[in-house]
């Protein structure tokens, strides 16, 4: 099966949110904007333990086809995950959810002959913030 790349990142990213949904996490928004860049998933999970903490996941899903170059997840470089950043802070203060907790997470999808694999990685990174709030 010949497919673009765009196609390809929208299939993974599908197979993604559907995988989040299954572990019971919450779709907040899909494909977010922002003049810094764009997030592919922004979901909430809830503590099973205590109902009301809720934590913020930013994911980032990376989709490659079963021969491509090294793991989806290493993709996500320095550069990224900053980028990363000032987009999910630009959520967190348009949601008024600047106090929530909140992570990074990638999602790798890779599709193989016979179908694909997810892996899921939790906390994939932290970022850190000047005294001015600029994300690096």
């Amino acid at each position: 099966m010949n497919i673009s790349a765009q196609q390809l990142g929208k299939w993974g990213e599908k197979l993604a949110a559907e995988f989040l949904i299954k572990q019971g996490y919450l779709i907040l928004a899909e494909n977010f904007y922002t003049p810094y860049g764009e997030l592919d998933l922004i979901t909430e999970q809830v503590n099973q333990f205590n109902p009301d903490e809720k934590t913020v996941v930013f994911v980032e899903v990376k989709t490659k086809a079963h021969d491509g170059f090294g793991s989806p997840e290493s993709w996500v470089d320095r550069r990224k995950q900053a980028q990363i950043g000032r987009v999910a802070s630009g959520y967190l203060i348009q949601k008024d959810r600047t106090d929530d907790n909140c992570r990074f997470d990638v999602v790798a999808v890779t599709r193989e002959r016979d179908g694909y694999e997810i892996r899921h990685i939790e906390d994939a990174f932290w970022l850190e913030s000047d005294e001015t709030g600029r994300i690096f």
